[in-house]
């Protein structure tokens, strides 16, 4: 349910404009009821039929409104949201993309974190001495020296095997001297963090469209150039403290 106050604003914002309640939901050309329920505070809009609403009223929407909707969107959102309508579908769509990689990249930040168990549950998977998170190190011939246990259970079915984390350059995400659990199966995206081996150096690195990234901003990111052999080894899909 509404809030008194924020239903008693919306009815003075209307009344203040000069329009009747027929007026405002023909034009919008909603129910009677609908409407007649924002302005006693059985409902709300949503926070885009809000700012539709202070557009139609010629009122500064962030001036009148402070709090949040229940509809979960604050005005700072809707504010950003008029911007992107006055912006040409060209560029509307580089927005949109740009919203989408961001929001994928920060989706792959939703690491894993395994715990480490001595339950007699488990199963044992390869794991490589390291994988770099700073300068390269070649690593991950056949010569597996170690073996890691890992619980068994549907959350570790995709763990192939295990890299110790060499280095700091994926700091906060990876940290020096964990173990980055790797499926061989999972399919790799941009934004994903992967191990990868540039002509013979293996990092564990987030994929770039061009260039293996760092996630500590101190680090430099690594280019990939047409002449580079980059292979990758598998996606890192969580991690274990050991």
């Amino acid at each position: 349910m509404a809030s008194k106050e924020f239903s008693k604003k919306l009815k003075e914002l209307r009344l203040r404009a000069g329009f009747s309640q027929k007026q405002v939901y023909e034009h919008f050309d909603i129910p009677q009821s609908t409407f007649s329920s924002w302005e006693v505070g059985k409902s709300e809009p949503s926070g885009d039929m809000l700012l539709k609403l202070c557009e139609y009223y010629e009122c500064d929407m962030l001036k009148e409104f402070s709090q949040e909707n229940s509809s979960g969107i604050t005005y700072e959102e809707l504010k950003i949201i008029k911007k992107y309508r006055s912006l040409s579908p060209y560029d509307q769509e580089t927005v949109t993309t740009l919203l989408n990689r961001l929001h994928d990249r920060e989706e792959s930040r939703n690491i894993i974190e395994y715990t480490s168990t001595s339950n007699s549950l488990n199963r044992f998977i390869p794991y490589q001495h390291s994988a770099s998170a700073g300068s390269g190190i070649y690593i991950l011939g056949n010569e597996a020296a170690d073996q890691l246990a890992i619980p068994i259970g549907p959350e570790y079915d995709d763990v192939d095997y295990a890299v110790r984390v060499n280095g700091d350059s994926m700091s906060p995400d990876f940290n020096d001297g964990d173990a980055a659990l790797v499926s061989q199966r999972k399919e790799m995206n941009i934004g994903d963090v992967g191990i990868f081996v540039k002509n013979g150096e293996a990092f564990i690195k987030e994929l770039g469209e061009t260039e293996l990234i760092s996630r500590n901003p101190e680090y430099p990111n690594i280019p990939v150039m047409e002449d580079d052999n980059v292979v990758c080894l598998g996606k890192v899909i969580g991690k274990l403290q050991v």
